[in-house]
Formats: C-alpha cells, sequence, structure tokens
C-alpha cells in the first residue's frame, strides 16, 4: 500500500479513521488474518495521490479557474462522499460584536476599515465572505493566508476582524470561549452549536456547507470506485466515526457516487458564478 505523504495526511485531519476503511477496500485477505496490498486495485486507486488531491475540491469551490481547476474538471471522478459541515462565522476576540447584526452595523460604520481572513483566494472561507458581503451590503478587505490555520492564528491574534471558515478548525476555540461564533452558514442552527443563529436568520437564503469526499483518477474502473464507496459508506455507520466526525462539526452523509458528482457539479457551478461575478481566481 502506498504511504501517504505529510501534505496528504494534513488534508486528512477531519477523517483519519475512515482511511482504514479505504486500506481495507484496497487490500485482500491472505486467509490469516492478515492483509495485504491487492496491486491490481491500487493501480487505478492510488490512495497517496488521489487523498493528495482529495481536499483541494472538498468543498466545492476549488474548480474555478486557473491552475487547480484540473483538480476536479475532467481529471477526477467522485468516489465517495464523507461528511458535510457548515461554515462558521467567528469575529477576533478583541471584537466588541456579539451579533450579525451588530457587525453589520460595525461594518457600516467603518467602510475601508474591516478586513476578513481566508485561507486562500478562491477557498471556501473567502467565498462565504464575498456571499456574506453581496448579501449585507457591506464592504470588507480580504486578507488570504496560506491555508487555514494562518488564516485561524490571524483571528485569534486579532489581525483581522472576521472569518467565515470551516466549523471543524473553528469547534474547539468556540467551546473553550477563545472567540465567539456569530453564526454558522447552514440553513437552520447546527446540532453541534446550537445556541449559534444560522446567517439565514439574519440574512435570508444565505447557506453555505463544505463537504468532504473522495475522489479518483479518471479512468478508474467502476468496479474499484463501487468497492471504495461501499467501504466507506460502511465506515460511516460504524459508532466510532460517527463520534469522531460529531465531535468536530461534521455529518456523515453517505451516498452513490453519481449522486457526489451532482452535488460537486451543482456547487462548482454555484461558486464559479459568484467567482465570475467577482472576478476570483483560485490560487
Amino acid at each position: 500500500m502506498a504511504q501517504l505523504d505529510n501534505a496528504a495526511r494534513r488534508r486528512l485531519w477531519p477523517v483519519g479513521a475512515l482511511f482504514a476503511a479505504l486500506a481495507v477496500a484496497a487490500t485482500v485477505s491472505d486467509g490469516a488474518g492478515r492483509y495485504v496490498a491487492d496491486n491490481r486495485f491500487e493501480q487505478y486507486f492510488n490512495p497517496a495521490r488521489t487523498l493528495a488531491k482529495m481536499f483541494s475540491v472538498w468543498d466545492g469551490s476549488r474548480g474555478l479557474g486557473g491552475p487547480r481547476e484540473d483538480v476536479w474538471l475532467g481529471t477526477t471522478v467522485p468516489v465517495a462522499l464523507i461528511c458535510t459541515a457548515p461554515n462558521v462565522m467567528v469575529a477576533s476576540p478583541g471584537s466588541k460584536v456579539t451579533t450579525v447584526a451588530e457587525f453589520v452595523a460595525y461594518a457600516k460604520a467603518n467602510a475601508g476599515k474591516v478586513n476578513y481572513a481566508s485561507g486562500g483566494i478562491g477557498s471556501s472561507s473567502h467565498l462565504s465572505a464575498e456571499l456574506f458581503k453581496s448579501l449585507a451590503g457591506v464592504e470588507m478587505t480580504h486578507i488570504p493566508y496560506k491555508g487555514a490555520s494562518p488564516a485561524v492564528a490571524a483571528v485569534l491574534a486579532d489581525d483581522v476582524n472576521v472569518m467565515i471558515g470551516n466549523l471543524p478548525p473553528w469547534s474547539a476555540q468556540i467551546k473553550a470561549g477563545k472567540v465567539r461564533a456569530l453564526a454558522v452558514t447552514t440553513a437552520t442552527r447546527h446540532p453541534s452549536l446550537p445556541d449559534v443563529p444560522a446567517l439565514a436568520e439574519s440574512l435570508p437564503g444565505f447557506e453555505t456547507v463544505a463537504w468532504f469526499g473522495v475522489l479518483a483518477p479518471t479512468g478508474t474502473p467502476k468496479a474499484a470506485i463501487d468497492r471504495v464507496n461501499t467501504a466507506v459508506n460502511a465506515a460511516l455507520g460504524d459508532a466510532d466515526v460517527k463520534a469522531r466526525l460529531a465531535s468536530l462539526g461534521c455529518d456523515p452523509v453517505g451516498t452513490t457516487p453519481e449522486a457526489f458528482a451532482a452535488r460537486v457539479n451543482g456547487d462548482v457551478a454555484r461558486w464559479k458564478k459568484l467567482a465570475t461575478e467577482k472576478q476570483i481566481r483560485a490560487d
């Protein structure tokens, strides 16, 4: 079995337990209770290669043109949808705002002085903030970082005013009281943060949901895709996997490759429209 490099491992932080399911799907029993790599399967589904690009399109916002467009469009096929997670709007620790309405009022009163962090140009956090700007009628300066981790650190350090980022990296910070969550981006409140309003309560129609899934290179045999899809869906029924995902604010989904493809294509079309309107191109 091919080994994951460090970059691929970092991309797997929410679903490390599920990689075991992929490994099992890519092995065959030797008859003695041990599992050995099935090279015939790995020829078509190489975990290191596929998972290294897995989260490049995890939220449907990376097929927006530029050098990363080929990650989804034309070179990969959907295998399995693992889980979904809301984005969360987080105000910096030094901020005095406690609600979305207060933040909108503050941003309008301080035009040109308010900024927001993202994990990079064209990222989910970038596009979510641009959607917020459009619906709320506010102006904010975009401060892109090279990934979610430095963006989160910037908010915690009060270097930026706000971020609308994926819930998993923020979950522990919110529960520890280190930052204030103003809203989640699901259509209704999220079970992991029941006291945090949905942005749609202030801005009707606002909804952005991140998804985490597995993609394989174009040309992967259908039998191999189905084998991994079955293994992932089975893993999603495991109580430990469910608990781990829930602790990160992720909701297990599981579906067919065809339904996953429909979701991805819909998200790519939606975000590409916004990116075109805002003249955004992914890093």
